[in-house]
């Protein structure tokens, strides 16, 4: 079994060794950085900060393992800065003030600031973040702030106009690979010890889902299980990984994203990509009866009256997902995705109840008409409730010349059937009826058309 490490080392280089090998390898420079070309690469806006010095409060948004904290180290660095690390799950907001003042004081009796970089600022509340305020308004310390989470629903607006927000994106495919070779040939890491396959360089690319830390953890991992060769085989990785980690917060940002791409899918008839984006939220360990619940709303905004059968599969999967709970209700789900996913499409409830939601807060509220109020009472007879109320299913036509609409909006229209699947019959019927409407003389007009 080859060793990832000489026997012959300094007691330095053995402390050394014992660190993770992400932590060994982290670069040093921004010419060592893999990834972030668009903020890091020639001309780019988080280059040209760093180099002129002038990185002085910054938010990093994006997922784990793109080089926030390392971005964070280098610029400390290059400024000669102390970095102080804090993390908003491990810390609390006294931890965070005695850092501000002591920067404080350092930079009244030296003029040099030093850099408080919070790991998931988005763990303190909006309150708790107002701690940094007065110390970010006289500049007497360098911050960065590193999220997962959109700052935009995380931050406080006062921290947002202090900061410049820096979005980092995942490594893509390649940038993960050559980050691995790095690796494997570092002296700070696996110092050239072992070969590796290109099927193993590939799936360690797959499963890392472009987290560096992660692919580097799963490498750091299969050296260590590699056995009679110094080649890392794709069996080893395979059996290092063991299943891959899914990139899914289920109170985060990626929880909206992937219910938001459920959604459009299926709106969109794809029922194939709506397949996919409900097993990545199941696999990440999404709460079932949460799909579901979205499901029956996308039955009624985006199916409609086109099929009327939809709101009732999307019920059924409902109640399915509360009988036999997971992982068994998966497929009552799936099946629920593809029904709506291929049936016709109508907005046209979703559209008809929003102009009428419309006209119920932007108009006056006048009174029922009296012909629709029933009158229990004598009094209310004699006020005139029910007068000239005709019941329907006396009349030959089934339908009644009744004022159905406060006096403001007499003849208003709402509803609107499409020409897509059973709205196309609803769309006949409506006409028929509207048509024997204005021989009466109660034409309708088009509400919010």
């Amino acid at each position: 079994m080859a060793n990832l490490f000489s026997q012959d080392e300094s007691p330095e280089r053995e402390g050394e060794s014992k660190r993770p090998l992400a932590d060994r390898v982290r670069p040093r420079t921004l010419d060592e950085v893999i990834g972030q070309d668009d903020l890091l690469g020639e001309g780019g806006p988080l280059a040209r900060l760093i180099k002129d010095g002038q990185a002085r409060a910054l938010v990093f948004w994006g997922p784990p393992g793109t080089g926030k904290t390392t971005l964070g180290l280098i610029i400390a660095d290059q400024d000669d800065s102390k970095f102080v690390h804090l993390s908003a799950a491990t810390s609390g907001v006294k931890e965070v003030r005695g850092a501000l003042k002591e920067s404080r004081e350092k930079f009244r009796r030296t003029d040099q600031r030093d850099l408080l970089f919070i790991d998931e600022i988005h763990r303190f509340n909006k309150a708790q973040q107002d701690v940094l305020l007065p110390f970010l308004e006289e500049g007497s310390i360098k911050f960065i702030g590193a999220t997962t989470e959109n700052p935009s629903f995380e931050l406080n607006s006062a921290i947002l106009s202090r900061c410049q927000v820096f979005v980092f994106e995942k490594l893509d495919h390649e940038q993960v690979i050559r980050l691995v070779k790095n690796a494997l040939e570092d002296e700070r890491g696996l110092g050239g010890e072992f070969g590796i396959t290109e099927e193993a360089l590939e799936t360690i690319a797959s499963f890392s889902d472009g987290d560096a830390r992660r692919a580097l953890n799963l490498l750091e991992l299969s050296a260590k299980l590699v056995e009679d060769e110094d080649k890392i085989e794709n069996s080893v990785v395979e059996n290092a990984a063991q299943r891959k980690s899914l990139d899914y917060d289920k109170g985060g940002e990626e929880h909206y994203n992937i219910i938001s791409a459920l959604h459009k899918t299926i709106r969109n008839s794809s029922p194939d990509a709506s397949l996919y984006w409900l097993a990545r939220m199941l696999e990440g360990g999404e709460d079932p009866i949460f799909i579901a619940r979205r499901l029956v709303r996308v039955a009624s905004e985006d199916v409609g009256l086109a099929n009327s059968q939809a709101l009732q599969v999307a019920v059924a999967a409902k109640q399915a997902v509360e009988l036999i709970g997971k992982p068994e209700c998966d497929l009552a789900l799936a099946q629920a995705v593809i029904y709506l996913s291929l049936a016709p499409k109508s907005n046209a409830i979703y559209k008809a109840y929003s102009k009428a939601k419309k006209d119920v807060e932007e108009s006056e509220n006048q009174p029922v008409p009296k012909e629709l109020r029933n009158a229990p009472t004598d009094l209310m007879k004699e006020e005139g409730y029910g007068e000239g109320y005709q019941y329907a299913h006396n009349l030959d036509e089934k339908t009644a010349d009744l004022q159905v609409f406060p006096e403001n909006l007499q003849g208003r229209r709402y509803y609107f059937p499409t020409e897509s699947g059973e709205e196309k019959r609803m769309k006949e019927l409506m006409q028929k009826w509207i048509e024997k409407r204005n021989k009466k003389g109660k034409g309708s007009k088009e509400g919010g058309e």
